[in-house]
């Protein structure tokens, strides 16, 4: 029965984060947003391609997916009585939103890189432990004027942190662990351009993200 249940909450938190909000933003507009800047659904080239608007639209959409996910699994688990699973139903949602999001299967499977949807499954799961990697995500930004870096370097944080504020939730401290090196492993084109020189920083008109 946890099993089924289970198999729903990851079902069901993959078809939120499978919502292209970037896509569909630009779209709007008359632009293929894959076609344009880095190609990328999130909100870093929402934001370069369409402006700060339609990109702090997709920004908040994207969190707002993950956070639901996790919402779901909380729901599930009320509804069919089985609270005491309730927690990794939670975080198998969350996986399933992350995953929806990066591989949507509206797109053909390619979506963005999951960060924003990552901070919102953090943000109901490890609060604190998703503003640790907050605040190294924009100090890397001022630091480095690249997203991408403050993107790994946070993602690296929030493994960190989860481990060290939650040492008792194995699972989460394991699936946090998976999601950082997909997070890294998503911004591989990032470091390709990073090696090449040809990265772009932020407050460019361009920046390959």
């Amino acid at each position: 029965m946890v099993i089924l249940i289970c198999i729903l909450a990851v079902s069901g938190a993959y078809l939120l984060g499978s919502i292209p909000f970037g896509f569909l933003a630009a779209k709007a507009k008359g632009v293929d947003i894959r076609a344009v800047g880095s190609g990328n659904i999130g909100a870093t080239n929402a934001l370069r391609v369409l402006g700060k608007p339609a990109g702090i639209f997709v920004l908040l959409m994207d969190v707002l997916k993950g956070f639901a996910a996790v919402w779901l699994g909380t729901l599930l688990a009320e509804k069919f009585n089985v609270r005491a699973e309730g927690e990794t139903l939670r975080i198998f949602a969350g996986i399933g939103a992350v995953l929806g999001h990066n591989y949507t299967c509206w797109l053909r499977f390619k979506g963005g890189k999951g960060i924003a949807t990552t901070a919102g499954v953090y943000l109901a799961l490890a609060p604190w432990a998703l503003l640790a990697a907050l605040a190294v995500f924009i100090l890397a930004i001022l630091i480095t004027r690249y997203v991408s870096v403050g993107s790994m370097l946070a993602a690296l944080a929030l493994v960190v942190t989860v481990w060290v504020m939650t040492p008792a939730n194995l699972l989460l401290g394991l699936v946090t662990t998976a999601l950082g090196a997909l997070a890294i492993y998503k911004h591989k084109s990032n470091l390709q351009r990073r090696r090449a020189g040809t990265e772009n920083r932020l407050g460019k008109k361009k920046e390959a993200q």
